[in-house]
């Protein structure tokens, strides 16, 4: 690879783990936006409760990131990644590759709106995943993503893992490959990177699903309900935003939605269990280090819906629990009443 570092935006757990895994193989520059993130990064060499490899080294600048990295990993949240990508613009050219790793969604609306506005519609135009961001928002031309179950404390761990590395150039996959793989990561290429997208934004509906149902105490059979179940509506809405069904049914899709809706790792699981115990909305969020990127996503992708008139009744009862006050008892009840006679009807 070239001697040039390999440059990851965001310290957060999965942006340190990333960072991390780049430095089994290169010299990585990770930028961290908090002065107080970025004084433990450089003087205690680690992120929060995450050591940094011997060979990350932080930094403060964008400016100077892009100027000494010609592949970049950014890895912030969906709500301040156009914010971030707009600082970056200036700095970044089409030589520069971008491979993201952020499962979220990005929403345009006119200024002075809000989505919970009342009357406010969201379309296809509204709604970005994070390379078209990146794309609307600076020179870059290679763009690529992270998906799959990557669960960043057992990355951190040691555990056997994989992902897939999505992008339109076979040049970006290739170099996500040889910077990332190692012989306890596995990384897989694919070459639908709308799909690839989706399945890591929508499934995080379906592990706050999931969390919730095991907060109330309900085994196998129920989560296994969910899983499959919430693997068709994910097709549906996936297909309706433009990915493809193959994408569903690989790493990113199947393997990353077994992963969140089994895990307590999972922010999104949390949630749900959480909320399931009693607790509320606002208790939970104002208790989290870090977001759980499907309580966007749920309000996104429940206006999406309707507008389109898309099936999404578990993402219906998700928005509901979450913002209007329905009991999850009440919203699994009315889940298991819905009538349908067959099981797959999207091949």
């Amino acid at each position: 690879m070239s001697k040039k570092p390999i440059g990851v935006i965001g310290s957060g757990s999965f942006g340190t783990t990333v960072a991390n895994l780049l430095a089994e193989n290169s010299q990585v520059l990770i930028y961290a936006r908090s002065k107080e993130l970025f004084n433990q990064m450089k003087d205690q060499r680690q992120s929060r409760d995450y050591l940094l490899h011997k060979n990350v080294t932080p930094i403060e600048s964008l400016e100077e990131l892009a100027s000494r990295t010609e592949i970049i990993f950014p890895v912030v949240s969906s709500s301040g990644f156009r914010s971030m990508m707009k600082d970056l613009a200036p700095y970044v050219y089409p030589y520069h590759t971008l491979i993201h790793g952020t499962k979220g969604l990005d929403v345009t609306l006119p200024e002075g709106t809000s989505i919970e506005d009342p009357g406010i519609i969201i379309s296809r135009e509204n709604v970005k995943t994070m390379s078209e961001v990146i794309l609307e928002e600076s020179a870059v031309v290679k763009v690529g993503c992270l998906a799959g179950p990557n669960l960043a404390r057992e990355i951190a761990n040691n555990h056997p893992a994989a992902t897939v590395v999505a992008s339109r150039f076979d040049s970006v996959i290739a170099d996500g490959q040889k910077l990332l793989r190692n012989e306890r990561f596995q990384v897989y290429g694919n070459k639908d990177l709308l799909g690839i997208e989706l399945t890591g934004v929508l499934k995080n509906i379906i592990a706050i699903a999931a969390g919730a149902l095991s907060g109330l105490g309900y085994g196998e059979n129920a989560k296994a309900l969910l899983v499959s179940r919430g693997m068709v509506e994910m097709i549906y809405l996936g297909k309706g935003l433009g990915g493809n069904t193959e994408a569903f049914i690989g790493l990113a899709g199947i393997g990353d939605l077994i992963a969140t809706c089994s895990s307590n790792l999972s922010r999104n699981f949390t949630l749900g269990y959480r909320l399931a115990q009693g607790e509320s909305f606002a208790e939970i969020t104002n208790s989290m280090q870090e977001v759980a990127e499907g309580i966007n996503t749920v309000r996104i992708i429940n206006n999406f819906a309707k507008f389109y008139q898309f099936r999404a009744p578990i993402t219906e009862k998700i928005y509901q629990v979450l913002f209007e006050e329905l009991t999850v008892q009440d919203a699994l009840q009315y889940l298991m009443k819905i009538p349908l006679n067959v099981d797959i009807d999207f091949l």
